[in-house]
């Protein structure tokens, strides 16, 4: 049987014999429908049209999205370091051609998800590279496809192994994570913040939204609870959820900047 894949989203579900009647992750206030509805796929129909693109974006950091863009067409990011390879985020596309290249760069040791808008088919990469996902306790509830290979960590912070750590910065969801790499931009350090913290069009700065495509921002308290998870920790550099947002310099003083212009503008 299928595991079917919401169009919108990238979400995969578990193998059925029809389409899920909705899907919930669309269905939330933070998410959308296209306006022609609720439409389904699977990645056996996906092999043809598309296809995952890559991008070196610094020493031990590779890029992997998928051409032309599917879903909400966040780009992945695979982190090389000596005690293994770590997947950040995920996207919905796994093919041959895929699998070939991970492993020829290492293979992945695990993986880990910023929130459920890119939880995809975590599951199908998970099998392919039998490495273990990690997800926030307090977003257990939006896995729309349970599987053993889902471990779950809890509280602020979450060693993976030496100089990779995952942060919880409640906001666009409860369990929202960023991940810091130590070792990233020659040793001064990076952000993998997913759209947690959104770089901006500018990539100088950055942003704060429960939802983007709707516009429902944050209030104060989350905004300030962002800056104190990520106060403890050095970079230089900030990744964003796709291609082009990046911020390559002076990263933590632009996410400095942005917290306060955006308390500024919420006292208004």
């Amino acid at each position: 049987m299928p595991a079917f894949i919401c169009v919108t989203c990238g979400t995969q579900y578990p193998p059925s014999g029809a389409p899920p009647a909705h899907c919930p992750i669309c269905d939330d206030e933070r998410q959308y429908l296209r306006p022609s509805g609720q439409e389904w796929t699977t990645l056996a129909e996906m092999h043809g049209p598309y296809f995952n693109g890559w991008r070196r974006h610094e020493a031990d950091l590779f890029g992997i999205g998928t051409l032309p863009g599917f879903a909400i067409a966040q780009r992945a990011l695979l982190v090389r370091t000596p005690r293994g390879n770590v997947l950040w985020d995920c996207i919905t596309l796994i093919d041959d051609a895929t699998v070939d290249l991970v492993k020829s760069l290492g293979g992945i040791a695990a993986i880990a998800i910023s929130h459920p808008h890119y939880y995809s088919s975590m599951v199908e990469w998970a099998h392919a590279f039998d490495c273990p996902v990690w997800l926030h306790e307090a977003d257990r509830e939006h896995i729309m496809r349970p599987d053993p290979s889902q471990h779950f960590w809890s509280g602020p912070t979450h060693t993976l192994m030496d100089g990779l750590t995952l942060i919880n910065a409640p906001g666009h969801f409860d369990g929202a994570t960023m991940l810091h790499w130590a070792a990233g931009a020659d040793g001064r350090g990076a952000l993998l913040s997913g759209d947690i913290v959104q770089v901006s069009a500018d990539r100088k700065t950055a942003g704060f939204m429960r939802s983007y495509p709707n516009w429902i921002p944050l209030g104060p308290k989350a905004v300030q609870r962002i800056a104190d998870a990520v106060a403890p920790f050095a970079f230089e550099r900030v990744y964003g959820a796709w291609w082009d947002r990046a911020i390559m310099a002076d990263g933590k003083a632009a996410v400095d900047r942005s917290v306060t212009r955006a308390l500024q503008w919420l006292a208004d």
